[in-house]
């Protein structure tokens, strides 16, 4: 009798041993990514697919090289790993499954690597439903406000954003059609008016040039680690976003890498990440101009400017941001995995426990 519970009790260890083998072998598929990507005006519902200038290596990695075409949308979580320059401009195809943006992410966002991307469209230049993170590379928003109404327009709408590594960023929102606000950066809850979990902007030892009439940076908390406001003169965090000395909100707003804290052997704040060219102090602000161009070169980062502009009246249904329905997500700051060095060590330490109980098992 015990004999017979004995070996059904091994059988029983090592089914359950195998079990935990099978779902943590299963376990990377299941890690963070888009489900799906839109760009270059086809929708693919798989990675391991590539056009001119990109490529969609796994579902969490899109890999940019030149490319310059139509906007780019991706449904869940991505990053994006830019070398030389790419842009992106508001698709107007009639099947395509994004609105008014040039890159459209239902997830969290991390661009980075030695490139550039220059984003435009109507409401916005960039949408990410979660975090945004500018990691090192250089990104140019700029949002124009053709054709809407009764909207904000941001060159950036995100949930939270990180500027970090040395990141360079202008974003511009602008617009003249009736109730339109616009905004540089507007960090909002998954929906325009739908709370302030989040809404938080940082800044480390990075440039970031944010300009919209209604102000430039709308958030409702933020930090700077290595870096100061250069304007407004005497800007801080408000409740509705950065303001100047009087508290009112500002514009426009320039914040640059704090001098005195910049990393040890970094003297030059013009150094673009990934170039080599030396730059004159002119181009050390991306309000100041042009900086110097490379075989990494950035976007021409020009100041953001939240001019009225004019535009032809035309018949076009406006989609409200976000501009399809999703589940409403927290915005905490989760980025796609990068590794399953873990999952690996743990499947193999499982599999070989289950080939030795079975194998105890077998002489039972």
């Amino acid at each position: 009798m015990f004999a017979a519970e004995s070996h059904t009790g091994r059988h029983h260890i090592a089914i359950a041993a195998m079990a935990c083998l099978c779902v943590l072998l299963g376990g990377p598929s299941c890690a963070a990514g888009a489900e799906s990507l839109f760009i270059a005006g086809a929708t693919y519902c798989e990675p391991g697919v590539s056009g001119p200038g990109w490529a969609w290596t796994d579902a969490g990695h899109l890999e940019l090289d030149g490319y310059a075409g139509d906007a780019t949308a991706a449904d869940g979580d991505l990053v994006v790993t830019l070398a030389g320059q790419n842009s992106v401009t508001e698709s107007n195809a009639p099947d395509a499954d994004i609105t008014q943006c040039g890159m459209e992410v239902w997830g969290s966002l991390t661009l980075r690597g030695t490139g550039s991307l220059a984003a435009s469209g109507s409401q916005c230049a960039i949408h990410v439903s979660r975090a945004l993170v500018v990691d090192g590379c250089a990104v140019d928003a700029r949002a124009d406000g053709a054709d809407v109404t009764d909207e904000a327009v941001a060159g950036v709408i995100a949930g939270d954003m990180a500027v970090r590594g040395r990141g360079r960023v202008v974003a511009a929102g602008a617009g003249s059609g009736a109730g339109v606000r616009a905004y540089g950066v507007y960090l909002q809850d998954l929906g325009i008016g739908a709370g302030a979990a989040g809404c938080r902007l940082s800044v480390a030892a990075s440039w970031l040039d944010a300009a919209g009439a209604d102000g430039g940076v709308a958030c409702t908390g933020g930090s700077l680690v290595s870096a100061r406001f250069m304007a407004p003169a005497g800007g801080a965090f408000g409740a509705g976003g950065v303001v100047d000395a009087t508290g009112a909100v500002a514009p426009h707003v320039v914040i640059e890498p704090d001098v005195a804290t910049s990393p040890a052997g970094e003297t030059d704040r013009g150094e673009v990440p990934g170039g080599g060219a030396e730059k004159s102090p002119a181009d050390a602000n991306p309000a100041a101009g042009e900086p110097t161009t490379g075989t990494t070169a950035n976007p021409t980062l020009k100041p953001a400017a939240a001019t009225t502009k004019t535009t032809t009246t035309v018949t076009k249904t406006t989609v409200s941001t976000p501009s399809k329905s999703k589940s409403a997500t927290a915005t905490t700051v989760v980025l796609p995995k990068t590794g399953n060095s873990n999952w690996i060590a743990a499947s193999v330490a499982l599999f070989l426990l289950g080939t030795a109980l079975l194998g105890a098992a077998r002489r039972c």
